[in-house]
């Protein structure tokens, strides 16, 4: 697996679709443990496919806020800003 540089941005283009969900992972936990609390995940336009595997993987994580298409100017619908916040530890007796 390639090494995951830790900016507040990171493109997804040049990683296998099966590779996407543990990158996405990997990148967010380093960008957490760098002190980014807004990231941006270049997923491309194309006809959707790894926009909505980025949506349903953030729909999931517990460190993950808010997420929203980012603005025309920084992508628009080819990518997502992500904010984040420290996971929550889970509730004695949950």
């Amino acid at each position: 697996m390639k090494a995951i540089p830790v900016e507040d941005s990171f493109d997804l283009h040049s990683f296998r679709p099966q590779d996407v969900a543990s990158v996405v992972e990997e990148y967010l936990s380093q960008a957490l443990e760098a002190g980014y609390r807004e990231v941006r995940l270049i997923h491309g336009k194309g006809i959707g496919v790894r926009r909505a595997e980025v949506r349903r993987l953030l729909r999931a994580d517990r460190r993950v806020c808010r997420f929203f298409d980012a603005p025309p100017e920084r992508g628009g619908h080819g990518a997502t800003i992500v904010l984040l916040g420290a996971a929550e530890p889970p509730t004695a007796g949950a």
